[in-house]
């Protein structure tokens, strides 16, 4: 039995799948590391803690490889987008790692937007003003920061920092770099004008590769911790969202993707760069002639943890007492409720928000509570939000690419009936759940056997994965979706205008509390 490894870094840990190479997995380990966040808007991780969660995962799972009748083909990487590391000339971090969820470079990011500079780069880039991006960290490092700003010869993210500890070579793969800002998606290329706006040049920035590209020649340290001949290929692989279509075999035109982790995302693949005139949606690349159009949002499972923790402590700790899962302790309670909640909606904004309104000072809200709604409506009304919001995400991408065909499903959400069903009803369409736990490993461990020419044609994902059951949509619901989802999406224009002014005012006061 021959082997291949994904690893995915994400956000909060390294997941790290050895599969077989018939897509089947074999071995598995998550690796945690922390979320920095000491000022507010701040997200940061640590390099070298990500660096040796991933160290541990490659260890872990190699022993799970019966190495005697078999062998590791090669590791594929994924890597989580927009992340940003001030590397000095010996490669050593300046910076933690900022992430996408690092919202300091808000007022840049404002800046480029008003005065149509992000335009002009959305539509060379296809990826939206945002201070997730590294173009917008970057105008902020240089402006207030300017003395770290300076002694930076690197500015990488954290795929490239991790393969430069293991094979001290430099380099980024194109779909990463096609979510800096930085990189233009017709040329194939750092793009000039975005380089400029960021006060960088081109030598800063590692060399460019496709996504399939191989690298060999482990540090023999490593290679020995590991357990693993150091000769193994290393295929570069893409950013996480593309990947995880692939891992969901979501890869066809019209076939959307929807994850709902901690935040989420709806991407749907199409085979050339597809850009919305009104910059609502990214198109990041995955390999030739297969880039992804979506949107990702902030707020996915990360709502259902606060709803939990903040408006149902005591079930929570009565769950945990009992052995069961509080989700699904809370999912029960909703499941008592109607659909639409009887008119309680909820915007869930609670970390800013990205697609489709791209503003970081968007923030939450309940509308319509009434003396008739209880903590069981509340918490409906959080999972219908999020499935709005995705929603929204959804019709601005039928502008770009057209109406979807089928809709698969993944991430932590799909353990909950509830919200599968949910999403169905609000979509109105059917929606499939494969049964691969980890489509971005798989996605990652599938673009890799294809680099390596274990498999001529991505669409043998199909093979790797099944169909653990499908969702079809609940037409007794439709009169209150429908009467409610044009609500949701007028209050959310119409609350738009007032977003900054509450966000400043919680920096100025709120914060400047907290810090006393």
């Amino acid at each position: 039995m021959d082997y291949m490894i994904g690893v995915d870094i994400g956000t909060t840990s390294v997941k790290t799948v050895l599969y077989d190479t018939a897509g089947q997995m074999q071995g598995y380990s998550n690796n945690l590391y922390p979320l920095y966040q000491d000022v507010p808007d701040m997200a940061e991780e640590d390099p070298d803690e990500i660096f040796s969660a991933m160290i541990d995962g490659l260890t872990t799972v190699m022993r799970k490889a019966d190495l005697k009748n078999g062998k590791i083909q090669g590791v594929s990487f994924s890597a989580a987008m927009h992340s940003l590391i001030l590397l000095d000339e010996d490669h050593k971090p300046l910076t933690r790692a900022i992430t996408w969820a690092d919202n300091r470079a808000v007022k840049y990011a404002d800046e480029l937007r008003e005065n149509g500079v992000g335009k002009q780069l959305y539509e060379k880039t296809g990826t939206p003003i945002h201070p997730m991006t590294p173009l917008s960290k970057l105008i902020w490092l240089r402006n207030d920061q300017p003395d770290l700003f300076k002694q930076a010869r690197w500015f990488v993210g954290i795929k490239e920092y991790v393969l430069y500890r293991l094979f001290g070579v430099l380099q980024e793969d194109y779909s990463i770099a096609n979510a800096t800002g930085l990189f233009n998606i017709f040329k194939m290329d750092w793009d000039d004008q975005a380089l400029e706006v960021a006060g960088i040049t081109r030598d800063q920035l590692p060399k460019l590769v496709d996504t399939t590209d191989r690298i060999t020649g482990m540090n023999a340290d490593y290679a020995g911790v590991i357990g693993m001949d150091p000769q193994t290929p290393f295929i570069m692989g893409a950013s996480d969202g593309p990947l995880a279509n692939l891992g969901v075999n979501a890869i066809k035109p019209g076939v959307v993707a929807v994850t709902i982790g901690t935040s989420g995302a709806v991407r749907v693949v199409t085979d050339k760069p597809k850009i919305d005139p009104k910059g609502r949606v990214f198109c990041y690349y995955l390999c030739k002639d297969h880039w992804v159009v979506g949107g990702p949002v902030n707020n996915g499972g990360i709502v259902f943890r606060w709803v939990r923790d903040q408006l149902f402590a005591p079930e929570k700790l009565t769950a945990e007492q009992m052995g069961v899962d509080s989700y699904d302790l809370l999912t029960e309670i909703a499941a008592k409720v109607p659909a639409g909640s009887d008119g309680l909606i909820f915007h869930p904004f609670l970390g800013g928000e990205r697609a489709p309104i791209w503003d970081a000072n968007a923030r939450g809200s309940f509308f319509g509570l009434t003396r008739t709604h209880s903590r069981a409506h509340m918490v409906r009304a959080a999972l219908e939000g999020i499935v709005y919001n995705l929603y929204t995400v959804m019709l601005a991408l039928e502008e770009v690419v057209g109406k979807p065909t089928s809709i698969q499903a993944t991430g932590g959400f799909a353990r909950s009936e509830l919200w599968r069903q949910m999403l169905a009803d609000i979509f109105e369409q059917d929606v499939t759940i494969p049964e691969s736990p980890e489509g971005t490993a798989l996605g990652a461990s599938t673009l890799g056997m294809y680099a390596l020419g274990l498999i001529d044609d991505l669409s043998v994902v199909k093979n790797f994965i099944g169909v653990a059951n499908v969702h079809h949509p609940n037409p007794e619901t439709y009169d209150a979706y429908r009467a409610l989802v044009p609500i949701y999406i007028r209050l959310s224009r119409q609350l738009q205008s007032e977003y900054k002014n509450i966000a400043e005012y919680q920096r100025t006061h709120v914060h400047a509390k907290a810090k006393k």
